[in-house]
Formats: structure tokens, sequence, C-alpha cells
């Protein structure tokens, strides 16, 4: 009587690593640019609150005190935005013209 010994598998074959890298590439190719569509989403509606808030800040001011100009530097000095805000803001590309936050 012959005895026949099975051979143990003791590691993944090429195929079923081939198998996997291409699932994975699929994974990737769908997630990454999900990601960028929501970074930029993201930015859109960062640079819009932001404004907000200048354009809130500047409205607060103009409330309280009689000045015809607003700037950003009023703004800090007087303790309506933080230089972080202000710094942001402008960074974001918003001005103030005629006392309006504007992109």
């Amino acid at each position: 009587m012959k005895i026949k010994f099975k051979r143990q598998r003791e590691a993944f074959t090429l195929i079923e690593m081939t198998i996997v890298l291409f699932i994975i590439s699929l994974l990737i190719l769908i997630v990454i640019p999900n990601l960028a569509n929501q970074r930029n989403n993201a930015k859109s509606i960062h640079g819009t609150a932001m404004e907000s808030v200048v354009q809130t800040q500047i409205d607060s001011y103009l409330n309280e005190n009689n000045d015809d100009k607003v700037t950003y530097g009023v703004l800090i000095n007087k303790g309506y935005l933080s230089e972080k805000q202000a710094r942001q803001a402008q960074k974001d590309g918003i001005k103030i013209i005629d006392n309006n936050a504007k992109k």
C-alpha cells in the first residue's frame, strides 16, 4: 500500500497575491479621487465661512463705532479678529472693500 503525503501550503500562490494586489489597486483608484473632491469641498466651505466671519466682525465693529473705514488692522487692534484669523482671511483672498468682506 502506498501512502501519499499531501504537501502543506505554507504561503500564498502567485495568483492569490496578484488578485489581492488587483483588488487593492481598484480600491485605491476609487478612494483617492473622492478624497481630492472632499478636500476641494472643504476648502470652499472654509473660504465661505471665513468670509462670513470677517463680515460679521465688520458689522459688529461698525455698530459699536462711528468709523467710516474698516481695515484688518483696525479689527485686530480692537480685538474683533485675531492676527491668525486676519492672516488666514488674507491668504484666502478676502478683502475689505467699502466695509464689506469680498472674495
